[in-house]
């Protein structure tokens, strides 16, 4: 089997066995040609059954599971090289997302696939009443469309959604504020609804057999939704600092139910039975993944007590044992080459063929809260320890100890070398150390958080992205080979994906008008709202 027809089965392979009944899968299909996002608006499934035939809790499953939807092209391809997390040993094309030759037919799956099989399930549902007649499902509804949604709008900028299913024509784009401020009042409406829920109802979990992340609970639920809030304001710090600050605080007060705070509450999607992880069938099936030099020269460099979880070491003849990853762009003659360099862990913890898949940690929001306090938030807490907690809860996450790395105030990256490929070497470019620094600057003191937060936010790497774009931290090496004949510049490095081909087919008018609304070329070095070149304070 040649590697490219590998990638294009991958994506039948990935969720082949995600449990989907053929109602189910009727009820998914239901966009029209193209995907300008136009929803039949009778009251059926789209196949003609109607939704009262439908127990609608059954569609929440593989809504939820949407969100890692054709993975290895809408994400691993992509923002998980982007993130400094991993990169493929498999040259699929001379240019590809991997060296800035954006490829079109893959970089569409992390557009379409979150209209087809979240929006449009979530416009139907809609229809059927549910709003009024089980506020508290619709909540967990609208909870998990804010979470595959503004990865949608974080990797392409102004996106379709206050009017997607309202046209049989066009959809138009809305400004990326205008996204997020939709965000910000769906998550009211959510945890607004689950409070009044727990309030009359203790302890009741009706529909926890239809829940892949949280079994049901719905004061995780809450907390999910108060932790997701506190993300998407800090994504917006520096674009619109006063309404950050407005949804951060809101997302920190404890009267609003709480924010993640042990590994307990951690956020992952279980998977479906039948199927196997993504990462796992990208690392050991295929072999198309192996990690990142970026995050291995920090964790060993730090000397990190994770990178045995994260990672198992190369099997390469010239370096067998060794934590040596890839660098992003290399120049890869052959698969054969390189994918006997250290891969992700394909035989401990969550990247077995079964756990579940992250999309928020405890940790994360810990870190996110050291930030919090770094700007004078409210009921952020001390950034030292919330910075500490932070590494600790990811420690702990992974069931290793981490008071010795704390007190490490001399360890620094690593320098890479490829052992294969000079060409591919490059210096240190980080001299951060992990021990708080009191006396440090106040920027010193980000990179000190985002560096350790994006260890800790490992595997998800479109969060990880995210905030590099953002902060510029961690500082990560820069593609080897840039085949974007001018688009993004090396240094600066990718900032978001081009729109796809397939949206310029069929609602061409509104792509050129969001082209407008991004404010520059629809390339991958235009920055999206929130991603603005100036100083973090």
């Amino acid at each position: 089997m040649n590697t490219n027809h590998k990638l294009i089965n991958s994506k039948s392979l990935t969720k082949s066995g995600r449990g989907y009944t053929a109602v189910i899968c009727a009820v998914l299909l239901l966009t029209v040609a193209g995907c300008t996002k136009n929803f039949e608006k009778n009251n059926t499934d789209g196949t003609g059954i109607p939704l009262s035939q439908v127990s609608i809790p059954t569609l929440f499953p593989p809504l939820q599971s949407a969100i890692f939807h054709d993975y290895q092209t809408a994400q691993n391809l992509s923002a998980d090289g982007f993130a400094g997390y991993m990169m493929s040993p498999t040259p699929f094309k001379a240019a590809y997302d991997l060296n800035y030759g954006l490829v079109d037919d893959w970089d569409k799956n992390g557009f379409n696939d979150a209209y087809t099989l979240v929006m449009g399930p979530l416009i139907r549902i809609a229809a059927s009443g549910l709003k009024k007649t089980a506020p508290d499902l619709w909540a967990v509804g609208l909870i998990t469309k804010v979470e595959a949604m503004h990865r949608v709008t974080d990797k392409f900028g102004p996106i379709p959604y206050s009017q997607v299913g309202k046209s049989l024509t066009t959809t138009p784009y809305d400004s990326q504020q205008a996204v997020y401020t939709q965000f910000f009042a769906e998550l009211d409406t959510a945890v607004t609804s689950l409070q009044s829920y727990v309030a009359a109802n203790p302890g009741k979990m009706p529909y926890s057999t239809y829940d892949r992340i949280y079994a049901g609970d719905y004061t995780k639920w809450i907390k999910f939704a108060n932790s997701l809030r506190l993300r998407l304001a800090m994504h917006i710090v520096k674009a619109d600092p006063a309404t950050a600050k407005i949804q951060g605080e809101k997302a920190l007060n404890p009267a609003n139910g709480g924010v993640l705070t042990t590994v307990s509450d951690d956020a992952a999607i279980a998977v479906a039975p039948g199927s196997e992880n993504d990462y796992y069938l990208l690392s050991n099936d295929y072999g198309d993944c192996r990690l990142n030099a970026a995050i291995a020269t920090y964790m060993t460099g730090y000397n990190d007590p994770r990178l045995p979880s994260y990672a198992s070491p190369a099997t390469d003849a010239l370096f067998p044992g060794q934590y040596i990853g890839i660098r992003i762009g290399s120049a890869i003659k052959a698969k054969t080459d390189y994918i006997t360099y250290a891969n992700i862990n394909i035989s401990k913890t969550f990247l077995l063929a079964t756990p579940p898949e992250q999309i928020m940690t405890a940790a994360e929001v810990w870190f996110l809260k050291a930030e919090a306090s770094l700007r004078g938030w409210a009921n952020s807490g001390d950034a030292k320890s919330d910075y500490e907690t932070g590494v600790q809860t990811s420690m702990q996450q992974w069931g290793v100890d981490g008071t010795a790395y704390l007190n490490d105030a001399t360890s620094t990256q690593a320098a890479y070398v490829d052992p294969k490929n000079s060409a591919n070497n490059s210096p240190a470019v980080s001299t951060i150390t992990i021990k708080w620094d009191a006396g440090a600057s106040q920027e010193q003191m980000l990179e000190r958080i985002l560096t350790q937060k994006w260890l800790a936010v490992f595997p998800e790497g479109q969060e990880a992205w995210t905030e590099f774009r953002r902060t510029g931290y961690p500082k990560l090496f820069p593609v080897v080979v840039n085949t974007s004949n001018g688009a993004i510049d090396t240094q600066t490095q990718i900032r978001r994906l081009a729109y796809p081909s397939n949206e310029y087919n069929t609602n061409g008018g509104e792509v050129s008008k969001a082209v407008q609304l991004l404010g520059g070329k629809d390339n991958g070095g235009t920055r999206v709202w929130w991603d603005i070149a100036k100083s973090n304070f």
